[in-house]
C-alpha cells in the first residue's frame, strides 16, 4: 500500500493563478574545475582516491595520463578499474620529460587528446582526472586555447580534475577550486 500526505490549504489562502500548481525546476549541479599542482611533477594519491571513491558510488570516471607510456595502452586500449573507472594513457612506449617528443609520440598525444575531448562531448563520464595536461600545455604539445575551450564547451554536468605542474594563469583563473601541494621539511 503507498500513501501519499498532501497539505490542504485553507480555501482563503489558495492562489487562483495557474503557476501555484506547478513544481519548482528541476534543474542539473553545474559541473567543477579542481586544480591539483604542485612546484614538480608528482603523483595526486588523493586525486585518484577522489577518482576511485566517485566511481564506487556510481559515477563514470575517466583517468587520462597524457604524457605517461610504456605499457601498451592508448585510446583503443583502457585499463578498467571495477565497472565505472577507465583509465588512458598515451600510446608510447616511454613518458615524455621536458616536451622532447618524436613526430610519432606528438601524433599519439594529439590523437589521445582528440579521444578525450569526443568521449566527454559524448557525456559518457561524469568525472575526468586530466593528469599532467598542465605540463603538454607548457611543452607546446596541446594548445591552452584548445584546453580552455574544451573546459568552456563540455557538458555541463561534467566535473574535470587537471593535474600537474606548470598550471597556466588562464586555467588557474577559471578553476573552481585549486589547491598547491607543497613539502614542508619540519626540523
Amino acid at each position: 500500500m503507498v500513501s501519499q500526505l498532501k497539505s490542504v490549504q485553507p480555501t482563503s489562502l489558495r492562489r487562483s493563478s495557474a503557476r501555484s500548481d506547478r513544481r519548482p525546476a528541476l534543474y542539473t549541479i553545474e559541473g567543477t574545475l579542481q586544480v591539483f599542482t604542485a612546484a614538480s611533477r608528482t603523483f595526486f594519491t588523493h586525486v585518484m582516491v577522489q577518482a576511485m571513491r566517485a566511481a564506487g558510488q556510481g559515477t563514470s570516471v575517466l583517468v587520462v595520463q597524457f604524457l605517461k607510456g610504456g605499457i601498451d595502452q592508448g585510446r583503443d586500449r583502457p585499463m578498467q578499474f571495477g565497472q565505472n573507472l577507465d583509465w588512458l594513457r598515451c600510446d608510447i612506449s616511454n613518458c615524455l620529460l621536458e616536451g622532447k617528443a618524436t613526430e610519432a609520440e606528438q601524433g599519439a598525444l594529439q590523437e589521445l587528446w582528440q579521444h578525450t575531448q569526443q568521449v566527454i562531448m559524448q557525456g559518457k563520464y561524469g568525472l575526468v582526472v586530466l593528469d599532467e595536461l598542465s605540463l603538454a600545455i607548457a611543452y607546446g604539445l596541446i594548445a591552452e586555447a584548445d584546453v580552455l575551450n574544451f573546459l568552456r564547451d563540455r557538458p555541463s554536468r561534467v566535473d574535470v580534475i587537471m593535474t600537474g605542474p606548470m598550471m597556466p594563469e588562464s586555467i588557474l583563473d577559471i578553476a573552481d577550486q585549486v589547491t598547491q601541494v607543497r613539502r614542508s621539511f619540519l626540523s
